[in-house]
């Protein structure tokens, strides 16, 4: 299995020392950003952010080092190889928490507390992801908004001529799992999984995780003594077996995008995926409450698992100041809002009005404010990046096996230190 996280982290820390003298004070009229953002709906988004950086820098040249590859596992890879040879990327995309810390670590990103000050950033965010943001009384990189990551999504009429109402509320595990098997009985497919992308089956996995230990679950894995030999574990993956056992034949052969456009085409009756699926849906001219809706991961009513999308900066950035710049750009309320709207997610700032947006992202903001915030796994935003790969290669462990001990075996012998419940 390709070990994307570890590999990248690995030269990422042995490169340290090794890069270029930084440019903060100097003026240049270059600035290169790599991102991961390049399928139908987060092109235009990430392009709200470009455009709206060099309506205020007219004279700087910005180079789009975009790489393809779900969740970013090829943008590691390419990054990690830039940082070896002593070349980063002025401003790269990465993820909130554990992520987050691990670069500050490695001694690669620059401080941006002055670009919360300057914003006041700070104040007008969620205590929560404010606290994932911040390590050694300092802030790193600006949030562009946050994911929703337990939804799960439908398409109306597979349901409708399956003879199924449509979720709503209070919508269960068992109810989630009956109406699977009406759709497959129909000669309909159940679920959509974009299977090549790793992260989506690890993402099914979280949501089904959460579903069952809940919100004090997460605080205990995210306190290391959780036990993942115990029955709550072991009822999770009954219930993952279950939900795959309805999924796409042809999953392994499609991107995350290529799932949610196969089911905003019909192609199937669900989706559990975080909400860049509904940019996608969007793109592909499905129209929310008629084509599509959504429902709050069975189980997981009351919390909110952010995936927090987080530009940086390098601390050898040849461009330094024209990446701060860039900083500020993401921070401004107005351009919150017009790439949140384009891209899904909802803006991480009090301060925004969020009442021009869709109906979802209304609904996913008052979710964002409202419900008890956790940190994802998948995204490796709650866990090291050693925990993270440890669990994508549990759970592609299980898809493969569908067998409880080899997950937990798996999980066990990805990670230097024994899990709880040993």
């Amino acid at each position: 299995m390709k070990r994307y996280v570890i590999v990248a982290l690995t030269l990422v820390l042995a490169a340290c020392g090794g890069g270029q003298k930084a440019n903060f004070s100097d003026p240049t009229d270059q600035l290169d950003v790599v991102s991961w953002w390049v399928s139908p709906s987060e092109r235009p988004a990430f392009e709200v952010l470009l455009n709206a950086f060099k309506a205020d820098n007219h004279d700087v040249n910005v180079t789009d080092g975009s790489i393809a590859g779900g969740g970013g596992s090829n943008v590691q890879v390419a990054l990690a190889a830039r940082l070896q040879a002593g070349d980063p990327p002025d401003v790269w995309q990465t993820f909130l928490g554990s992520s987050l810390r691990a670069w500050v670590d490695a001694g690669r990103l620059a401080d941006a507390t002055a670009i919360y000050d300057g914003a006041n950033l700070g104040p007008a965010m969620p205590p929560r992801l404010l606290d994932a943001a911040t390590y050694k009384g300092k802030k790193w990189g600006v949030p562009t908004g946050s994911h929703r990551g337990n939804v799960l999504w439908f398409n109306e009429n597979v349901l409708r001529k399956a003879g199924i109402a449509a979720p709503g509320p209070g919508y269960t595990a068992d109810a989630f799992a009956n109406d699977l098997s009406k759709v497959t009985a129909s000669g309909a497919t159940g679920l959509c999984l974009g299977g090549k992308d790793r992260f989506t089956a690890a993402e099914l996995f979280e949501n089904t995780l959460l579903g069952v230990v809940g919100t004090n679950g997460w605080n205990t894995i995210r306190n290391d003594k959780f036990d993942w030999r115990g029955g709550q574990v072991r009822q999770a993956l009954n219930r993952f077996g279950q939900i795959l056992a309805q999924a796409d034949p042809n999953a392994g052969g499609l991107t995350w995008d290529q799932a949610a456009k196969k089911l905003a085409t019909g192609g199937c009756a669900f989706l559990s995926m975080n909400d860049s699926v509904y940019g996608e849906l969007v793109a592909n001219k499905a129209a929310e409450g008629k084509d599509f809706g959504y429902v709050a991961y069975p189980g997981t009513e009351g919390s909110y698992l952010a995936i927090v999308d987080t530009f940086v900066v390098s601390s050898d950035a040849k461009d330094g100041m024209n990446a701060m710049k860039f900083l500020q750009t993401i921070a401004d309320p107005a351009t919150s809002l017009a790439f949140n709207k384009v891209k899904g997610s909802v803006p991480i700032r009090s301060d925004v009005d969020v009442s021009s947006l869709p109906e979802y992202q209304r609904q996913a903001s008052k979710s964002l404010w409202g419900d008890e915030i956790v940190l994802s796994i998948t995204h490796g935003e709650l866990m090291p990046s050693g925990f993270q790969q440890a669990m994508y290669d549990a759970v592609a462990t299980f898809v493969q096996s569908k067998n409880a001990n080899a997950f937990i075996d798996t999980l066990q012998n990805s990670i230097a230190v024994p899990i709880a419940g040993r």
